[in-house]
């Protein structure tokens, strides 16, 4: 009788959760398509001039992370895009010695530690770029950035980084924004921050906040434009595939809706049905494509991308950057394996990277993805 008892009460419960879930999601709005107005170029203007270099003619940025969980693309892809411009020294920290284990996927071996780093520049740096870390209370980030802003740098949040950024206290009555998911997370670290929707790039005083993920991509392309001037920055986005950016940016496409939430809770369901993605790791490839490939196809809920060499040490890429592979293997054969990146710009890489999601695993979970990235699919 007990057993019967607890059984009943265990199908009881899970039945309650099931129509919890369901309401939930019914309550859930659906998607809205909605166009970014465009931008003014007199705010354009302004916001490049906050932008400027406030120390060195030749500029220090470092880009910051925890050892044990930064953001992929947070993190990859500002050395990335700023490298292409070559007006700025461009330095991947990490809090402790060892490699940076990026997340969703990837790994890599940053140039320095956040002590070596201050041990070489004791004016500290002009830029420091906080991408997303699993966690936004490590004590070290913190401090480090609140010396950083001491010393005069321009600390910019990528994504949920403006989340640390606020941790730190540097957000304090200032204008900000951050990924969609997080916004609420940005109020409660700092109540007095002021949201401002429909921008993917705000700053205030030398504080910079930007939207989700691919946010990186104009943002670091308005920083070079501050420092080295438009043709810089053209030259940089003709690099990329990208044709125009600005701070334009439609925030209510962003949400969290019902087919969002149906289709993750789909794919997370059928565990049984996971696939390892093989992308293969080759000197001078564009880290800018591996990044965006990796991290698109590890946000399905139904893959995750494994990157892999011949060789067990680190591959340096395109633009300097060393990263290790997750396995040693001659090869990956199959449909398992993400086709070769080299021949194409890695704007052009994100699209059809979301292209190739759709076509195998329907276009929900490539608007799932599309939305995580917080990119106009």
């Amino acid at each position: 009788m007990t057993i019967r008892f607890v059984i009943r009460c265990a199908l009881a419960i899970r039945l309650l959760s099931l129509a919890g879930f369901a309401l939930w999601v019914a309550s859930l709005p659906e998607p809205v398509r909605v166009v970014a107005e465009p931008i003014l170029q007199a705010e354009m203007s302004k916001l490049i001039e906050a932008m400027k270099p406030p120390k060195r003619q030749r500029p220090v940025v470092a880009v910051v992370g925890i050892n044990d969980a930064t953001e992929v693309t947070d993190y990859i892809l500002p050395p990335s895009i700023l490298r292409r411009a070559d007006v700025a020294e461009v330095s991947l920290l990490a809090t402790g010695a060892g490699p940076v284990k990026l997340f969703p996927a990837l790994t890599v071996e940053p140039d320095a530690t956040i002590a070596q780093f201050d041990a070489q520049n004791s004016e500290g740096a002009d830029y420091v770029v906080v991408p997303q870390m699993s966690r936004d209370d490590d004590p070290r980030v913190l401090r480090w950035l609140r010396e950083q802003a001491e010393k005069g740098a321009t600390i910019i949040g990528i994504c949920a980084g403006a989340r640390i950024v606020g941790k730190a206290g540097l957000l304090h009555n200032k204008r900000g924004t951050t990924h969609w998911f997080y916004v609420n997370e940005l109020r409660d670290a700092t109540p007095s921050v002021v949201y401002v929707p429909d921008r993917r790039v705000v700053a205030d005083g030398r504080v910079v906040t930007t939207t989700g993920i691919t946010a990186s991509m104009p943002a670091m392309l308005m920083l070079i434009e501050a420092i080295g001037g438009r043709s810089k920055a053209e030259a940089a986005a003709s690099d990329l595939g990208l044709a125009a950016w600005d701070a334009s940016h439609a925030s209510s496409r962003f949400k969290l809706t019902r087919p969002f939430a149906i289709t993750v809770a789909g794919n997370a369901l059928a565990f049984w049905n996971r696939e390892r993605l093989g992308v293969e790791l080759q000197a001078g490839e564009d880290e800018a494509s591996i990044a965006l490939v990796s991290d698109a196809w590890s946000r399905t809920y139904r893959s995750t991308a494994v990157s892999f060499a011949g060789t067990a040490g680190p591959i340096e890429t395109r633009h300097g950057l060393r990263l290790i592979p997750d396995e040693r293997a001659a090869q990956w054969t199959g449909d398992d394996r993400i086709p070769a990146l080299a021949d194409r710009k890695p704007a052009a890489v994100l699209d059809e990277t979301l292209r190739a999601i759709a076509a195998r695993y329907g276009d929900r979970t490539a608007d799932v993805v599309a939305m995580q990235l917080e990119y106009p699919r």
